[in-house]
């Protein structure tokens, strides 16, 4: 059974920096264009656990933040200012009191850039 999709963004350099300043990762590489530059980047890039967040942000809305058992996520790509990710869902596995789901999230149709998989209780 799919899910509903849920899209976030675009994202901005303020959500990055807000990201930033609540985890406490302040690399110079997530707010600093120069310094991205100079490290060979188009443009400064999202922390990885921002597009992690948006992803759980779509599981809790879907299952409620008390029912999240598990959650992993595997990043695939880099996340710019500007892109719009969108979250997808499969249930792929039901037992008496879990599911488990599938995730994807992707900047545009067919290019992922984080899945992942979440087990709630139901």
């Amino acid at each position: 059974m799919s899910l509903p999709t849920r899209s976030f963004g675009p994202v901005t350099r303020t959500d990055i920096v807000r990201y930033q300043g609540a985890s406490g990762d302040f690399n110079p590489i997530h707010h600093d264009e120069p310094f991205a530059h100079a490290a060979g980047l188009p443009a400064v890039l999202s922390v990885g656990m921002l597009q992690a967040g948006y992803l759980a942000t779509y599981c809790a809305e879907q299952f409620g933040p008390e029912n999240v058992r598990a959650f992993k996520v595997r990043f695939l790509e880099r996340v710019w200012p500007g892109d719009v990710l969108t979250c997808t869902g499969e249930i792929v596995a039901e037992e008496p009191s879990l599911i488990t789901v599938e995730l994807r999230m992707e900047r545009a149709p067919g290019e992922a850039v984080l899945t992942g998989s979440a087990t709630f209780a139901v």
